[in-house]
């Protein structure tokens, strides 16, 4: 397909437009009509913000086929408010979206239904109240300490942030949810997410075809993941049932082990949160240290609010409520670059959202990445702006601005992650100053989460 083909050339050889403004990838044109479905299939398996026409970033609908399916790309505000908190009964995940997460996620929290997603919210729920913070701020702060220290050693050389970022929200994952350091298990955990992602993860043509009782080829090999990964997760909960700490509850497996009595289930839930927890804000957290090194004032201010805050274990819960600039920072990130780069629903039956009609079995995008970067629900959106969040500016419209979703199935762990990426990037720019330690140009790569394309180098000289 050339005129795709052309055009994935032009993305990946697209520069850096200036220190305040964010990468952006061109507008695409859009293949001939006949090649139109293979063309976004395709775009999907190698980079799905690839799969977004220029046209979806300026108007409120835009409709294509997709074999032989209607596909609706949404971003008028009141049509995504019907859909994801009026009538959301109406609207499931494709089958597509299930095949790549069910190996991962199993039958947890995320890809359960009705009253089986009901019964497991109520469940899940008591892990993310108010109460948990202080307890979920105490692991943050201890390693990221500890990384801070470990970094401290190392300033001389490039540093990978992408691969810091991870393995720290995945030992933050563990001590919040174990009480575990993640020095035994990390390795393997890492190595089976970013395996599947670069991997498993990328669907195929088959997969959007076939009914999702039917396998597709390479199905087989994603059972024989989910075999090892569920093994890993089980071995976790073990080693935690047998070293439990005595006391008042010390973190999230003490909460959820007292409200999921099925160890399947039980399993199920940690394999997601682990997932769509550290998989989530370490991407988070690296493209909001990419736009702070390439906006040294930005750094400075964060650092400046930071300061006189003590933002270890002891304090860190309370030095939330005055990192205002900081959050606000972490906010534009995920507006430039959410990690949930799209919500994919296919409707049960017909519907009319916000006047858009909605055919039965069309599967309609709602679009993170789209939105934040719409022509007509944001002023510059390409440009890093973090004043957009600070108290006193007007706030975005309803439904423009949704890293975490909205309504009933909004993300459960919304509030831990913005903790965790607060936290965390205070913290870091507090300690160093960060710039890169190349000028290669960086794309936004999304597969299961939105990935630079590779994990540039940067410099960490400390801050006096």
């Amino acid at each position: 397909m050339p005129i795709f083909e052309d055009w994935v050339g032009e993305v990946r050889q697209m520069r850096a437009v200036s220190e305040r403004r964010a990468m952006f990838p061109p507008a695409s044109r859009a293949p001939d009509e006949g090649a139109s479905a293979r063309g976004i299939a395709r775009a999907l398996g190698e980079n799905a913000l690839l799969a977004f026409p220029p046209e979806a970033f300026e108007e409120e609908v835009v409709i294509r086929g997709f074999f032989g399916r209607r596909q609706v790309i949404l971003s008028r505000p009141a049509s995504i408010h019907h859909i994801l908190v009026d009538n959301p009964g109406n609207y499931h995940r494709t089958p597509a979206t299930i095949r790549m997460l069910r190996p991962l996620l199993g039958r947890g929290l995320l890809l359960s239904e009705g009253e089986d997603w009901r019964h497991q919210r109520q469940t899940v729920a008591p892990a993310f109240t108010p109460r948990t913070l202080p307890l979920l701020a105490r692991h943050i702060a201890q390693a990221t300490g500890a990384l801070i220290d470990e970094l401290a050693e190392c300033c001389r050389r490039p540093v990978d942030l992408l691969a810091e970022m991870q393995f720290l929200a995945l030992e933050i994952a563990g001590r919040s949810m174990f009480s575990l350091a993640m020095d035994r298990h990390g390795a393997e955990l890492r190595e089976l997410v970013t395996g599947y992602a670069e991997h498993l993860g990328r669907p195929t043509l088959l997969d959007f075809l076939l009914p999702l009782p039917i396998p597709s080829p390479r199905e087989f090999a994603r059972r024989r993941f989910r075999r090892r990964w569920m093994a890993l997760i089980e071995r976790l909960i073990a080693e935690r049932s047998e070293t439990a700490p005595e006391g008042t509850p010390g973190d999230l497996f003490d909460v959820l082990s007292t409200e999921e009595r099925d160890p399947d289930r039980l399993a199920d839930q940690f394999a997601t949160l682990i997932t769509a927890g550290h998989e989530t804000t370490a991407v988070a957290l690296f493209w909001a240290l990419y736009l702070v090194a390439a906006t040294p004032e930005v750094g400075g201010r964060i650092a400046a609010e930071a300061a006189p805050l003590d933002l270890g274990p002891d304090g860190a819960a309370e030095a939330l409520s005055r990192l205002v600039y900081t959050r606000a920072v972490v906010q534009e990130a995920l507006r430039l670059y959410p990690p949930a780069f799209t919500l994919a629903r296919q409707a049960r039956g017909a519907d009319t959202a916000g006047g858009i009609p909605i055919p039965a079995r069309a599967v309609v995008l709602i679009a993170p990445w789209v939105l934040h970067r719409h022509q007509r629900l944001w002023d510059q959106p390409e440009k890093f702006d973090p004043a957009r969040f600070l108290p006193g500016a007007p706030p975005p419209e309803r439904c423009a601005y949704l890293p975490f979703g909205m309504g009933p199935r909004v993300c459960i762990g919304a509030q831990f992650a913005l903790t965790e990426a607060t936290l965390v990037l205070a913290a870091m720019i507090r300690s160093f100053h960060i710039e890169r330690a190349d000028s290669d140009p960086v794309m936004p790569v999304a597969i299961v989460t939105t990935q630079p394309d590779h994990p540039p180098p940067f410099r960490l000289a400390p801050r006096r």
